[in-house]
């Protein structure tokens, strides 16, 4: 039953039902974490990739991406890009079943909550202020941190100098995820993963979800096109670099 392809499917499902479940938590009305703020969502996603992570190793995923961005920017670096072809389907699906919990896990509270778009952003993302340049840029900078400092935390310069233990790893990512969120997470709602942003928005726009609006096709494009460009961007310098 463990493979590649089922430890990056479950891995992904467990960090959206989390990430997603926190931002429905502060954001659906009569939740009892409602109002708790972006403190709490950014924290909320940082246990979510962490218990991903951990999930995605035990069922069968060593590399336990749950991003197509990441699995881009490995395959950038290793010039391998075999793996783009069973990853990102398992990412996707997912993503997708991980978003269906989470309108199961609120579902008496979407009818309570007025605000159509309070409820789309359960689901994906969107911007604090529209600008199509300006909120590309935001995704290709936090994407390329992200898939840059990844590959400096497991470097072998910075294994060797710690001592970087097996299971650390998922620790020290899931606070890099942290930090993004807190520090350039503001413009855009740091998607810097096209699964986690795709799969449920598309959930949300089939999902018979209580006063829904509508799924924000327009904005779409920048959260998928966004995390690849940057880990792109970032698998071409870790390559240069030769970490």
């Amino acid at each position: 039953m463990k493979s590649p392809f089922f430890g990056e499917f479950m891995g992904t499902m467990m960090m959206i039902l989390l990430g997603d479940g926190v931002v429905a938590g502060v954001l659906l009305k009569r939740s009892k974490a409602e109002n708790s703020g972006w403190i709490v969502i950014t924290g909320g996603w940082c246990f979510a990739v962490m218990a991903g992570i951990y999930t995605a190793i035990a069922c069968g995923s060593s590399d336990a991406h749950l991003n197509p961005a990441i699995t881009l920017g490995a395959a950038v670096v290793s010039g391998d890009y075999s793996k783009l072809i069973s990853y990102m389907p398992a990412q996707m699906l997912g993503a997708f079943v991980g978003a269906i919990l989470v309108w199961l896990q609120f579902l008496p509270h979407w009818k309570e909550t007025p605000d159509v778009d309070l409820k789309r952003a359960c689901f994906c993302t969107a911007p604090a202020i529209r600008s199509t340049g300006a909120n590309l840029l935001s995704e290709i900078i936090a994407t390329f941190v992200l898939v840059f400092v990844v590959a400096a935390i497991f470097s072998k310069a910075v294994g060797w100098a710690t001592g970087l233990t097996s299971g650390l790893g998922a620790y020290l990512v899931a606070s890099l995820v942290w930090g993004i969120g807190l520090s350039l997470g503001g413009t855009t709602g740091y998607a810097i993963n096209p699964a986690r942003d795709l799969g449920p928005r598309i959930v949300h726009a089939l999902l018979p979800i209580a006063g829904k609006g509508d799924s924000d096709w327009r904005y779409a494009p920048i959260p998928i096109l966004g995390p690849l460009i940057g880990a792109t961007l970032a698998g071409l310098l870790i390559r240069f670099l030769r970490f």
